[in-house]
């Protein structure tokens, strides 16, 4: 078998393709023969070396993938063989708050995904929902799961509520397509005209092209009737727009931050009147909730490229440099 192994800030040229043994399940762990992964930022954040979890050395990259349960150890009784599952980020975290305590997560303190078998504790695998392909089932484990947690995991997101959407980016659709589901109405932004038509179409009612509204804290004001909305999911740490934007008792998520973001006046915090609550992904129970509304709903994660697993340095590379409209996913052979 082959994996990807990468070292903390050693950069795109450290991400290396290994050959090992396939390797066997001890007690209350399963093997999975891995299918597909997705990428997130949190990939590119390593190669860097800015995460802010531990990463041990030449870890197997990539938080996320699919695949199926090939064999089984002793004392295995949440999945079975040939059951199609998902990778969970974090496998200590079953709920609850997070905490130091649940910090291990896959493709950082233990070996990720980006793998063709992986043998994972039966507490870091799900079922997921048998609509969705392996590729779309990759998807999920980081982005889905903090859009979900961004949404439903603090104040709790209520129908006829609003709630915007920053880019095109995958926790940004995620959080869009489910609080559509869930009877939200959606604001979305994007830098690119062209994408507008595409947001609309996973369930914007409004969409504002922040290039052409450098100001568009103002302009979610208008469309709110001068109230706000009661939910900003904040990808990029435009805190002080995202405080503009809210509703007095609304509830700013911060998902995560891009180099340059400017700090914030206190007073701005304060006036705000709203809670800014931190998002570190989410826990296991989380999963099984967003899993539960995906499968009764139906929707389809939006997948930008694909590529196959000899190409992942230039899945990677695009991920990195070309601005996906969704997720980038890397697929793997079907198993012989």
């Amino acid at each position: 078998m082959q994996s990807y192994h990468v070292d903390y800030g050693a950069g795109l040229t450290g991400l290396t393709v290994r050959e090992h043994a396939v390797p066997e399940p001890g007690a209350g762990e399963v093997l999975v023969r891995i299918r597909a992964n997705s990428l997130n930022f949190r990939e590119l954040s390593i190669l860097r070396g800015q995460y802010p979890l531990p990463v041990k050395p030449d870890v197997v990259a990539v938080s996320d993938g699919a695949g199926e349960v090939v064999a089984t150890g002793t004392g295995v009784d949440r999945v079975r063989l040939g059951d199609r599952v998902v990778g969970v980020v974090f496998p200590r975290w079953i709920y609850g708050p997070f905490d130091l305590e649940h910090a291990d997560q896959l493709g950082g303190s233990l070996d990720g995904m980006l793998t063709e078998f992986a043998v994972l504790s039966q507490d870091a695998v799900l079922r997921f929902p048998d609509h969705l392909t392996f590729e779309e089932a990759a998807t999920l484990p980081c982005a889905a799961v903090t859009a979900w947690n961004a949404l439903t995991g603090g104040r709790g997101l209520r129908r006829g509520e609003s709630v915007l959407t920053l880019g095109s980016g995958g926790v940004s659709l995620f959080a869009l397509q489910f609080a559509a589901l869930l009877g939200a109405r959606v604001i979305a932004t994007t830098g690119r005209a062209a994408n507008a038509d595409r947001l609309a179409a996973l369930g914007a009612e409004h969409v504002i092209d922040y290039v052409a509204t450098p100001d568009w804290s103002e302009q979610v004001r208008k469309l709110t009737d001068g109230r706000g909305v009661d939910h900003v999911i904040d990808v990029a740490g435009t805190l002080e727009q995202s405080l503009r934007s809210v509703a007095m008792a609304g509830e700013v998520a911060v998902v995560g931050m891009l180099a340059g973001a400017a700090p914030v006046d206190p007073r701005l915090i304060f006036t705000a009147g709203a809670v800014l609550r931190p998002i570190a992904l989410g826990s296991r129970a989380h999963f099984v909730a967003m899993n539960e509304v995906i499968a009764a709903h139906r929707p389809r994660p939006v997948i930008d490229r694909v590529f196959p697993f000899d190409e992942a340095v230039s899945a990677y590379r695009y991920y990195q440099d070309a601005r996906p409209f969704g997720k980038v996913v890397i697929a793997q052979s079907s198993p012989a």
